[in-house]
């Protein structure tokens, strides 16, 4: 392995969780403590321990997560055989931009059926019980996972590589994207205004509130970034709109 590539990964993947997830924590948790602006979705403050909890599980699904790429992107051997490539005009601009939406939704299916299956009573101790300690999450949980979680979480990496067409600025600018919605749906404070999880339109889209809801009763709200299978499926949690208004009407 090239450990030079490697770290280069690493700090990428890392300095991306410490900025958004740190810049969170510092806002919403030291600045604006105690602004009555901003309320939080559960009053009660996580305690010093689950932050560095968070943080400690963070560290290590970021090492897992450089080494996917290193091992798909970086081998001879494997490189070939993904749909990896470098020069835009390829595919086109058209595609390129396309390919945006499609990893979107791809994700967003990826991440609520692995979800589900990982809250199954065989499988959750093992693999998901970890970032399920955050009963009360703080933006340091965007990443808590279990070894095996992260496994699974960045298996849609794998996904991406042997089904459509990936630029290397789609990597980049994804799993930023990735990272800035996990990291607010973590946060504990709701961004959206009020009347949003009953809009025609925000009734689709995940909520912080909808993910701290899934956190403090485990059941229900399996989304990421939509609302999509939930409500096709049947497990938005029925309280979710009298809790989204209870919050923003704080």
């Amino acid at each position: 392995m090239n450990w030079q590539e490697y770290f280069r990964f690493f700090t990428i993947t890392s300095s991306r969780y410490f900025i958004f997830a740190g810049i969170a924590f510092f806002l919403f948790y030291i600045v604006l403590r105690r602004d009555s602006t901003f309320r939080k979705i559960q009053p009660k403050y996580p305690a010093i321990s689950d932050y560095f909890r968070e943080i400690g599980y963070s560290i290590l699904t970021m090492c897992l997560f450089t080494l996917v790429p290193m091992f798909l992107i970086k081998s001879p051997l494997i490189r070939p055989h993904t749909t990896f490539y470098t020069n835009i005009d390829q595919y086109g601009k058209v595609y390129f931009w396309s390919a945006f939406i499609i990893m979107f939704l791809m994700h967003d299916t990826y991440f609520y059926w692995m979800h589900r299956m990982m809250h199954h009573p065989r499988l959750f101790k093992w693999i998901h019980l970890v970032h399920h300690k955050s009963v009360n999450p703080s933006p340091w949980a965007a990443y808590s996972f279990h070894p095996l979680e992260a496994i699974v979480e960045v298996g849609i990496l794998v996904v991406f590589l042997f089904t459509i067409p990936i630029h290397k600025f789609h990597l980049l600018f994804f799993f930023l994207f990735m990272i800035i919605y996990n990291v607010y749906g973590h946060l504990g404070f709701e961004l959206y205004p009020k009347g949003f999880s009953k809009h025609p339109i925000g009734r689709w889209i995940n909520t912080s509130v909808n993910h701290n809801q899934h956190h403090q009763y485990f059941k229900g709200n399996y989304g990421l970034y939509l609302l999509f299978w939930d409500r096709l499926m049947g497990t938005v949690r029925q309280d979710y709109d009298l809790k989204y208004d209870e919050v923003k009407s704080k």
